[in-house]
């Protein structure tokens, strides 16, 4: 059942960037990468993510996932609005696709896009979206997302419905993702109070290993990769192939999916706290957390076969809308 659809759920309705509840679900989306998972791990999605039945995961308060999508990328200007054709020859813009994905995950009480920039409020809100308009001085998406969260917060002391006691942070450009991932991220917080901060990586095969060394020998910057400890804490996430010497075979080296589910706590936190040198060198937002001793958690997820690529750069479009056609997604 879409985030729509749920029965219960306290979605708003009608479209725009004053109208709440997006309407309408999205398709299920295959999952990423023609990367597997040797099962099991620490941080592994098991059957504890997989098999929350049809009302998904439950939190402490609603679940809301956030949207960031900002127009004005140094790498890709108007990155949100480019269209993807999919397997049908259609176009959308990526800002939809995204938001397909979102409104495909179970339990979700409210889905928004958060913008600054009025032409994606426009886009968003004709194909059904609810647009929360944000600052322009969120630096990254996670500022985005807290300014979501602030705005909720202030609306239920007023004697609105409740805020979320969870933020799912799905980035506008990987409209690839899954919609268990989100599900994965969302049933870690739940099992474990202790976790402040969730976010799913992928163990890279040989073509997705060759294609972040190519984007690095061509000057490009591409996608993440991530280091962990033994029980799924990150140790650190760069746009550098880390670690040195990462062959996908006796060395594993993890893709980074930019997805995040955040306690509210750990959300109000974040905007408070100043950017970091690291989070500034790699270009990296959830550096901020690691460089302040807030401990992310890994969850690790099975592409189970399917391709998965972000669009960081122009060139990264083909490559995601030859996947979204392999993987029969309109």
């Amino acid at each position: 059942m879409s985030a729509a659809g749920q029965a219960g759920a306290p979605h708003p309705t009608g479209p725009g960037p004053t109208g709440p509840g997006p309407t309408g679900p999205g398709p299920e989306r295959p999952g990423p990468g023609a990367q597997r998972l040797a099962a099991g791990g620490p941080g592994a999605e098991g059957p504890g993510a997989e098999g929350l039945g049809a009302q998904g995961p439950r939190a402490e308060g609603p679940v809301w996932i956030a949207i960031p999508a900002r127009y004005a990328s140094s790498r890709f200007p108007g990155k949100p609005l480019v269209p993807l054709k999919g397997a049908d020859g259609q176009a959308k813009p990526m800002v939809q696709r995204a938001w397909e994905v979102a409104m495909a995950v179970p339990g979700i009480d409210r889905v928004v896009v958060a913008t600054d920039d009025a032409r994606i409020a426009e886009a968003a809100a004709a194909f059904g979206a609810d647009v929360a308009m944000t600052p322009d001085t969120c630096a990254n998406g996670t500022e985005r997302c807290a300014a979501v969260l602030s705005d909720a917060e202030a609306a239920a002391r007023a004697g609105g419905s409740a805020a979320p006691g969870i933020v799912v942070n799905l980035q506008g450009d990987a409209p690839l993702t899954p919609p268990r991932f989100i599900t994965a991220l969302v049933h870690a917080l739940q099992a474990d109070p202790a976790v402040a901060v969730a976010t799913p990586v992928l163990a890279t095969d040989a073509v997705a290993l060759a294609r972040f060394r190519a984007d690095r020998a061509a000057g490009r910057v591409g996608g993440t990769m991530a280091v962990m400890d033994a029980e799924g804490r990150a140790l650190y996430f760069s746009k550098e192939v880390i670690p040195f010497g990462a062959d996908a075979e006796t060395v594993p080296a993890w893709h980074h999916v930019g997805v995040y589910a955040y306690r509210a706590d750990a959300l109000r936190r974040y905007a408070l706290l100043p950017g970091g040198t690291l989070e500034r060198a790699e270009g990296l937002e959830q550096l901020r957390f690691l460089e302040q001793r807030i401990a992310l958690h890994c969850v690790r997820v099975d592409s189970r076969g399917a391709s998965f690529w972000e669009v960081n750069n122009p060139a990264d479009v083909p490559v995601v809308e030859a996947a979204l056609v392999e993987g029969g997604i309109a």
